[in-house]
């Protein structure tokens, strides 16, 4: 692969993290004004019909593309991710942008602690150091002991190992079917999951705020679509590093839009998340050399 390939991965990496913590900025103010489950609702219609077009354009046809022999596996993996971004979404209302993000990027982390006993991988002593680096993390940014701690703070915990869960049964998933048949199923089985509940929580919308819905629904969808072609010019362990930038620009957005502070604990606990992040993508990345 190219360097100017990975230079296009890491700058299209770099835009993507930027989308997606507009996205994350649009979806606090919005479920701050509306019941969540129905801002999720509207957000994933669009993602569906994204999903749908993009499927058939790959593949050629909607019913090859959804053609798979773990359908109940894939069935629990979209209704996993709609779970997980309600979860998260109400963590941004409740505790904020930036504390919510700063625990949700050690979802890397729970991914690697499991990869073990769910997908039978070998985890060596030095990716574990890097994992209770990591946790020790998370807990200064929690600060459970402290009596700044907010019980919010678990909800973007849960965040957390419900994306880990649905990240390792993608890659349990991938050995069975494509990846244009996971993302089918994501989109459409979330989509599903999430209607059936959500059209039960409909409230008026203003009509300024269906704008800030149509720019989620566009960050959102363009989010996606610019991961998937970051992947497919660069290869992963390349421009993964860099999805750490969202915590950034997230805590950017959150400082000058929502008047969210910063505090110094999560600062550093953050600090140390992303340093274990990284050498855990390192030592990944060796490892398949």
């Amino acid at each position: 692969m190219s360097s100017t390939d990975t230079k296009r991965g890491i700058l299209l990496m770099i835009l993507t993290m930027f989308i997606f913590a507009v996205q994350d900025g649009l979806s606090r103010y919005l479920a701050g004004e509306y019941n969540v489950l129905m801002v999720v609702m509207i957000r994933y219609w669009f993602f569906a019909a994204f999903v749908l077009t993009v499927s058939a354009k790959r593949a050629g046809s909607i019913a090859l593309v959804a053609r798979t022999r773990q359908p109940v596996l894939q069935a629990f993996r979209g209704v996993l991710l709609a779970l997980e971004i309600c979860v998260m979404v109400a963590a941004f209302t409740l505790l904020g942008l930036i504390e919510s993000m700063a625990v949700f990027i050690s979802y890397p982390l729970i991914v690697a602690a499991l990869s073990g006993p769910i997908l039978g991988e070998k985890v060596g002593l030095y990716r574990w150091a890097a994992i209770g680096v990591g946790f020790v993390g998370v807990m200064i940014i929690l600060q459970p002991s402290g009596g700044v701690f907010s019980p919010y703070a678990l909800i973007a915990v849960t965040a957390a190992l419900l994306f880990a869960l649905y990240t390792l049964l993608t890659r349990y998933a991938a050995r069975k079917d494509t990846a244009e048949t996971s993302f089918f199923w994501t989109g459409i089985a979330g989509a599903v999951a999430i209607s059936l509940v959500g059209i039960w929580f409909w409230e008026p919308m203003a009509p300024r705020d269906w704008l800030w819905m149509l720019g989620l629904c566009i960050t959102g969808a363009s989010g996606h679509y610019l991961l998937i072609k970051t992947y497919e010019i660069a290869e992963a362990s390349a421009v993964q590093p860099f999805a750490y930038l969202h915590l950034v620009f997230v805590a950017v957005i959150g400082l000058l839009v929502f008047n969210e502070d910063l505090r110094i604990n999560v600062v550093i606990g953050a600090g140390l998340v992303i340093a274990a992040g990284i050498f855990t993508l390192w030592r990944a990345r060796r490892a398949t050399a």
